[in-house]
């Protein structure tokens, strides 16, 4: 490297020119007047900024490339302990909570509103109109199928159960002078968690509530768990209604049959070449699992920047954690369940008046649900309703310009629906209705562990100044 390459990359933390964004007062969260002063001049030096950590200029300016390679997975945390195998170590620490900002950046990294998604720009069928496949008009840290965004955001602390919800939020973002708000950001997000219990949630350290490999790791005391949960029933009621709105419909594979009611629509799909329904469920719920997934990647790149232990992960029995372990005494989140037609799997359905799938006995119907589904498209705040604000400069007359789902359009879906719900006793009819994958874990790393077992690079520059950047 020639001495100039190496004077730019200097300089980034010689002055520290954050668009502070960085250092906002964040008053909720102890920040101080100066940090304001500090943010209205601009770009702004490091230097000064009065009682904001400075794990937190040094997030803001980490860059995207050490985020993507100094990427691992690092599960011991403070307090942990391996009682066996050639890793057994049993940390000197207590366990440690990470702190309310950390928590934040953390939670907002997965779950955050990004400010208006863009919409599906164009498709040659629907012109003029604007395409009409996207159910939200927020976009967030994470990308959707057609922006059908069906995932809602659970997490668990020592102090208790909360739900974050984000999927139909308006834009949380703003700016001034081009320059992003970050103290906006965090305050808005903050204000829309809802506590549900008290108490960390009770997953027991033992399978088969969680994979074996996990029972030493897994929501230990002073981690927080992310648990992102998608609406399976709602993504398939979008998928049927992009079917339609492209001309197609599905027919029962599983039974070999076509849904005859479907005749009386053959001028709105192609009854002759239909989609086997199988193929449709599971489209759906491999898009639903993408944003489970992929939130839980933007939330672990977070953890490298602050200086943060944990991981993404998949070892975790869902039903025992969505509240369908069976056992009165692992009542996970509380989802309601039942069986149907003898399967060994629970169907999940929701949690009454928190997150409910959009299929019954949440909706009398699917003709219930579907119209649920259009009001969530269309009505008040919804990304095709003319009063909702947008990204651009007209954002009414482009908003107002997708074509509405007609009563016509409505029945068609909603007869491949119910069709489903009444053949296989639920909705979707081979796949979940509710279903969760992917978690993130935070938590404080203990460096102590990595130093004795590993080489040098173990961790990042973050992790080694954790302790002094975040005064803890």
């Amino acid at each position: 490297m020639n001495s100039n390459n190496k004077s730019n990359v200097n300089r980034r933390e010689m002055m520290g020119s954050l668009l502070l964004a960085s250092g906002a007062a964040l008053s909720e969260l102890g920040f101080t007047q100066p940090g304001t002063i500090l943010k209205e001049r601009g770009r702004t030096r490091i230097d000064g900024l009065a009682n904001v950590p400075k794990g937190l200029a040094e997030a803001v300016k980490f860059p995207l490339i050490e985020a993507l390679y100094g990427r691992r997975a690092r599960r011991f945390s403070k307090g942990a302990e391996i009682p066996d195998g050639p890793l057994k170590y049993k940390s000197k620490h207590i366990p440690e909570p990470l702190t309310d900002l950390q928590q934040l950046l953390v939670l907002t990294a997965a779950t955050g509103n990004t400010g208006w998604h863009h919409l599906i720009t164009r498709n040659a069928k629907y012109a003029p109109h604007l395409a009409n496949y996207s159910m939200a008009a927020g976009g967030r840290t994470f990308p959707s199928s057609a922006g059908f965004h069906t995932t809602e955001f659970f997490f668990t602390d020592d102090t208790g159960v909360y739900f974050l919800p984000t999927r139909d939020a308006p834009s949380l973002v703003r700016k001034a002078n081009g320059e992003f708000d970050l103290n906006h950001w965090l305050s808005e997000h903050k204000k829309r968690i809802v506590k549900l219990q008290n108490g960390r949630l009770n997953i027991p350290a033992a399978e088969p509530y969680m994979d074996g490999h996990n029972t030493w790791c897994v929501n230990v005391p002073g981690s927080t768990l992310l648990i992102p949960v998608a609406d399976v029933a709602q993504h398939l009621l979008a998928g049927l209604c992009f079917l339609v709105q492209n001309g197609y419909c599905i027919y029962d594979d599983t039974n070999n049959r076509k849904i005859e009611e479907l005749e009386k629509f053959k001028h709105l799909v192609d009854i002759e070449n239909p989609y086997p329904l199988s193929f449709m469920e599971q489209l759906c719920l491999t898009e639903a699992t993408a944003e489970l997934t992929t939130s839980c990647y933007a939330g672990m790149l977070m953890l490298q920047a602050t200086g943060l232990g944990g991981w993404m992960f998949d070892g975790i029995d869902r039903f025992s954690l969505l509240g369908a372990s069976g056992n009165p005494a692992v009542p996970g989140l509380g989802f309601q369940y039942r069986t149907v037609n003898n399967s060994p799997l629970p169907d999940i359905t929701g949690l009454p008046g928190v997150f409910e799938a959009f299929c019954p006995p949440n909706y009398k119907d699917m003709r219930e649900a579907t119209r649920a589904l259009v009001e969530r498209k269309f009505g008040t705040g919804g990304p095709f309703h003319k009063n909702t604000p947008g990204p651009w400069k007209e954002s009414s007359r482009i908003r107002s310009s997708a074509q509405f789902h007609s009563p016509e359009f409505q029945e068609c879906v909603a007869t491949m629906a119910q069709y489903i719900f009444d053949t296989f006793g639920k909705f979707p009819g081979s796949v979940p209705a509710v279903f969760c994958l992917t978690y993130l874990q935070a938590h404080q790393l203990d460096l102590d562990f990595y130093d004795h077992f590993f080489q040098e690079d173990s961790y990042l520059y973050t992790h080694a100044n954790r302790k002094k950047w975040w005064n803890t």
